[in-house]
């Protein structure tokens, strides 16, 4: 059977391909320290996401590739972002509630696992594993830490040898929103999949 390529090579799916090119890129510039480059690359790239998104729902382009490539993008973007973050502001410059914790990496990374785990089960069952809002939210604060950690990073880095208290503060608040969303969202899947096999005992 030929495949159409139009269908699977289609503008999310670019899109998502060019944002996992742009989450290695930006996994190569923080170990080197440039974290500027790597700031804007994460902000292109956190944007990408966005757009195959609503790209593909407004010219109804969802297909089975682009469901399986679009997390598995964020994955990389996220999870490689916070241990490289977590590494490199693990050190007297950063308070210990102003910065990504390597715990905290921990939760993020386990989560990803977990929810890659239960959306191979269902969708294999042939279930519906859609992402669901609090993913979409908790993606939102995981940008938004890593943004500003980043920024805090690069600001460090510079002549004043210091990040603003602002940005700190924005680091710790959203940090911690960050994880708690991560859990909440990973807890909803836990029940939407535990739903699902109880569906499938019963039928």
């Amino acid at each position: 059977m030929e495949i159409d390529k139009s269908k699977v090579f289609n503008v999310p799916n670019k899109l998502s391909a060019a944002r996992l090119v742009l989450s290695i890129i930006v996994c190569a510039l923080i170990p080197l320290e440039f974290y500027w480059s790597a700031l804007v690359l994460f902000l292109i790239a956190a944007g990408t996401d966005w757009l195959d998104g609503w790209y593909a729902r407004k010219y109804d382009m969802v297909t089975k590739l682009g469901r399986v490539l679009d997390p598995f993008c964020d994955k990389v973007l996220i999870c490689g972002t916070f241990i490289l973050i977590a590494v490199e502001m693990d050190g007297p410059a950063f308070p210990w509630w102003a910065k990504i914790a390597g715990w905290m990496a921990v939760v993020v990374v386990a989560r990803e696992l977990l929810v890659t785990v239960l959306r191979s089960m269902i969708e294999g069952a042939g279930g519906d594993f859609s992402a669901k809002m609090a993913g979409k939210i908790k993606m939102w604060f995981q940008c938004i830490v890593v943004g500003a950690s980043l920024l805090a990073l690069a600001m460090a880095a510079g002549e004043e040898n210091k990040a603003p208290t602002w940005l700190l503060i924005t680091i710790g608040v959203s940090a911690w929103v960050a994880v708690i969303s991560t859990l909440q969202s990973g807890w909803n899947y836990v029940v939407a999949a535990s739903g699902f096999v109880l569906d499938q005992v019963e039928d």
